[in-house]
Order: C-alpha cells, then structure tokens, then sequence
C-alpha cells in the first residue's frame, strides 16, 4: 500500500513538471499573424527564432554603468521581481533586454526574476492566460514590479524615468522614485480603495493637480480600455469622462467615452455626448461619424 502511494506522489509530480513545462515560453502562431509570447517565459523563450533579432541585438548593445550594478548587487537580491512585457510592444522589446543586462550585471538570481508576456488580442489585451496580471494595474509594457516580502515596494513603468541600473539605485535606497503615469496610479488607488463615486468627488482637485502635466490623452485613455476589457466597466466610464475633461481639446476622448457607453447599453448618455463635442469641434468629421453609427445601432 506505502509502495503505491509512493508511485502515486511520483507520477502526480511528473505530470505536475510536464504541464509546467508545456505552458512556458508558450508560442501563439496564426497565419499570417506575427508570433507573440504568451504566458510565463524566461530568457531562452526570448533567444527564440521570432524573437533573438531584437533581443539579442539589444541585450549585447545595452553597457550597463558597472559603478552602479556593483553598488547594487548585493541589496538586489534581497529583492523579488515581475516582469511584465508583451514581444509585439516595441518598448518591450527596446527595454527587456537592458534590463536583463542590468540584471546579470548585478549577479541577480534568476529563480526571483518571474516574467509573463501578455496578449495583444483585444479580448485578452495586456492579459495573461493565468491572469497573473490580475489587481496588479498592469495598463502599460514593459512593468517591472520589485517585491520585498512579498509586498511591492515600487515599479518602473514602461521604461526607466534614468536608466534601470540608477532607477533601481533609488528604488532599493532612499525609494523616493515615482515611475511614468503618476495620474494612473494615482486614480487606480482612489478606484481599489474608494471606488467610482469618491473619484467623482475627486475630479476638481485632480484636475488641478495634473493639468499640464500629462503627456496625452492616451495616458488614461489606455487605462479606461484595460479596465473595460476586465469588466470594470464602470470605472472605465468615469476614467474616459475625466478623461474629457483633463483634455477637451481632443476629440478622441469623446469618442473612447461615448463607444463605451453606447456598447454598455448607454445609447442616449452617448448620443448626448457626442453632441456636446460637436458643438465644441464642428468641423471635426470623425465625431460627425461615429455619432452616426452610433444613432444607427
């Protein structure tokens, strides 16, 4: 009897390695798609033949401030990272192989680097299979997330605000670093915590605090489609109409709030809105358009 739950625990442990074995570097490939990366990956995934182009190219040109890696070797390890990225995102595949270089400068042990590539499909965008992504507001590629304790202490978001090896510097030292997309993760922890309504009330002072200093419309705008894609489709309302009002200069966020609202079940609120943009930008023939399709559905 010990003998066959012995062989039991041996076979399930075989199988357990195999079914790991089989989803990473897992590889989507469609005719006359271009290959992507789906899932966890590590870096032989990334030496593939679709991919060591630009990865080894990149990895081998990137000369890391020795310096710096030297200082923070040590510390770094204390340290666990994720990794997310997507192999068709061009500031994936600029930046991943720096920071792998960073990395094996600093001697970082690899069994506390996890990387996951998302999707670029629209109804898995920047989502995993396993949905590792899940809470973490992963709304931008590349995102390096740096966990002491299992607690995050920080993030580079999409690429270093320096470089990585002064980025990390800070992040691991004093950690006074605020990655790119403040206004995202300041308006996703009013959402996790406080929700739609308190956001809402929020929207005055938020205003004020980031007028003038948000690159583009695309910075919430890309937030707003990630959040809907994941079924907070209340959220993604209120970020796409905060979103009209951060830049009512540009048609776009008019539009991203008034799809979202007419495929939500919302025909009317995003006639009305598509209206009041018109009467802002009357010559503007896109906003003539979709209301169109939208009166027609």
């Amino acid at each position: 009897m010990r003998m066959n739950i012995i062989v039991i625990i041996i076979i399930t442990l075989v199988f357990a390695f195999q079914i790991n074995a089989q989803t990473l570097n897992q590889e989507i490939t469609k005719d006359g798609d271009t290959s992507f990366l789906l899932g966890k990956i590590n870096k032989s995934g990334l030496e593939g033949e679709n991919y060591t182009a630009w990865f080894t190219k990149n990895l081998e040109d990137y000369k890391p401030n020795l310096t710096i890696t030297n200082s923070i070797a040590s510390e770094l390890k204390t340290y666990s990272i994720t990794l997310f990225m997507g192999t068709w995102c061009g500031d994936s595949k600029k930046e991943v192989p720096r920071l792998y270089k960073v990395l094996e400068a600093c001697n970082f042990p690899m069994d506390q680097l996890t990387v996951v590539a998302v999707s670029r499909k629209p109804n898995m965008y920047k989502q995993s299979p396993q949905h590792e992504e899940a809470g973490l507001n992963i709304h931008r590629v590349p995102t390096v997330i740096f966990y002491k304790d299992s607690k995050e202490v920080n993030r580079i978001v999409e690429h270093p605000i320096e470089t990585f090896e002064e980025d990390i510097q800070n992040i691991i030292t004093v950690n006074d670093y605020k990655s790119n997309y403040q206004i995202v993760t300041t308006i996703d922890n009013i959402l996790k915590k406080k929700g739609v309504k308190k956001l809402k009330k929020k929207n005055e002072k938020l205003l004020k605090t980031f007028e003038g200093k948000v690159s583009s419309m695309f910075e919430l705008n890309t937030y707003g489609r990630i959040l809907y894609s994941t079924d907070r489709i209340d959220e993604a309302i209120e970020v796409f109409t905060f979103n009209t009002k951060l830049f009512p200069d540009k048609p776009r966020t008019y539009m991203s709030l008034a799809n979202t609202l007419g495929i939500s079940g919302h025909k009317e609120k995003a006639i009305k809105v598509l209206e009041g943009a018109i009467k802002i930008h009357p010559e503007n023939e896109d906003l003539k358009e979709n209301l169109e399709v939208i009166k027609s559905n």
